[in-house]
């Protein structure tokens, strides 16, 4: 199966093409190629791009049989134009989403196991976080939420922080956490991820697909404003 995988969460995006195995067992993974997305313009590059990387290959649009969204958290304009772009192809095509948080992403990536606290910054000085138990319990669900940096240093007592935001890692280092630093996240691990959810099952419509802001709530916000 073809994967065309896009993130556009941040000021830096991408997009990876890969090739998989049978769905429906454990198969190979083939990273064909990664295409950067520089500068934020994604409005203007994302579907050009698209077009290229798939003539670079030799492939056609047809030939994809599912796509993979980082749907956040992260840039609102960033992600409504990765996630307008996959669902018009997906309805086209009539091909399946495997809908992906970067938090999530992080978190197995980073290939730590027991409590993994995945942390992105947020801006302004909150840090998005998401909770994880790997390898997965059934009892265990995810949690991700919006914390301030004090809060998130907070929490993370007892958790192994991950995280590819250096200055995230040296203030959980310094506070005397269990920190583990990754590169910068790219489509080629969100297509990873979004492989083993096609391979659960886990997809979504061009309907379905929604982006996760992991956003404060109205009483929050007034109240870290001080109103």
């Amino acid at each position: 199966m073809l994967l065309l995988a896009i993130d556009t969460s941040g000021k830096q995006g991408s997009i990876a093409l890969a090739r998989a195995g049978d769905p429906t067992a454990e198969g190979d993974f083939e990273m064909i190629e990664i295409a950067p997305l520089v500068g934020g313009t994604f409005s203007a590059q994302l579907i050009p791009q698209i077009s290229e990387l798939l003539a670079r290959n030799g492939l056609m649009k047809t030939a994809i049989g599912a796509f993979v969204a980082a749907s956040g958290p992260g840039s609102f304009t960033g992600l409504r134009i990765g996630l307008a772009a996959v669902k018009a192809l997906a309805e086209v095509l009539e091909k399946p989403i495997a809908a992906v948080s970067l938090l999530e992403v992080c978190a197995v990536t980073g290939g730590a196991q027991g409590k993994i606290m995945a942390a992105l910054d947020a801006g302004r000085g909150d840090v998005y976080v998401g909770e994880y138990e790997i390898p997965e319990t059934p009892a265990q669900a995810a949690r991700e939420q919006i914390l301030t940096r004090s809060e998130f240093l907070a929490h993370a007592q007892g958790w192994t922080v991950v995280t590819p935001d250096t200055v995230l890692a040296e203030a959980a280092s310094a506070a005397g956490l269990s920190v583990s630093t990754l590169p910068p996240i790219s489509a080629d691990a969100v297509a990873r991820l979004g492989w083993r959810k096609i391979q659960s099952g886990e997809v979504v419509t061009p309907e379905q697909l929604e982006a996760n802001y992991i956003r404060r709530t109205d009483a929050e916000m007034l109240e870290k404003s001080g109103r």
